[in-house]
């Protein structure tokens, strides 16, 4: 298996919203909601207009030649909002290329590009049950805050 990891090209941006609705955490054992649920303004904030903002920035991760997954960040008022210089990231994979090292090596090379970037850190939302959590402590991200259901963490990259 070859993977490559590149920035995102201007022409795949509709493919975060793919990309977005594998990201949504689904609990074992409950149906996936209906993909309309990409329309509410809670989640068009990760997509809508990409690229159109200084802040946006994204990369994907080929598979022998196959976009399988994507990493993206944009100072957001999104559920992991933290501050106006701090981007929050989104990052998803297609089911059957998760747990194969893909998604550490999406995180490690955004994390690199934003370091070199100036940003001093970058936030996350997510569930306390989704087994991502794992992933995103290994590379470095702490938790700041919490509510009944999710976890905001950052990563420092200075």
């Amino acid at each position: 298996m070859s993977i490559t990891i590149r920035e995102m090209k201007p022409d795949e941006y509709p493919l975060l919203e793919d990309f977005l609705y594998e990201a949504i955490y689904i609990p074992q054992g409950m149906a996936p909601p209906p993909r309309s649920i990409l329309d509410t303004p809670e989640l068009q904030v990760y997509i809508s207009g990409f690229g159109t903002q200084i802040h946006d920035k994204a990369m994907v991760a080929e598979v022998d030649g196959k976009v399988v997954g994507a990493i993206w960040v944009r100072i957001m008022n999104d559920y992991g909002h933290i501050d106006n210089d701090t981007p929050s990231l989104a990052i998803s994979l297609f089911q059957e290329y998760r747990g194969l090292g893909i998604g550490t090596a999406l995180m490690q090379k955004m994390l690199d590009q934003l370091k070199e970037d100036g940003y001093r850190q970058v936030s996350l939302s997510v569930q306390k049950d989704n087994y991502a959590v794992r992933l995103y402590q290994k590379t470095g991200f702490e938790i700041v805050s919490e509510n009944e259901e999710e976890y905001i963490m950052i990563k420092q990259t200075i």
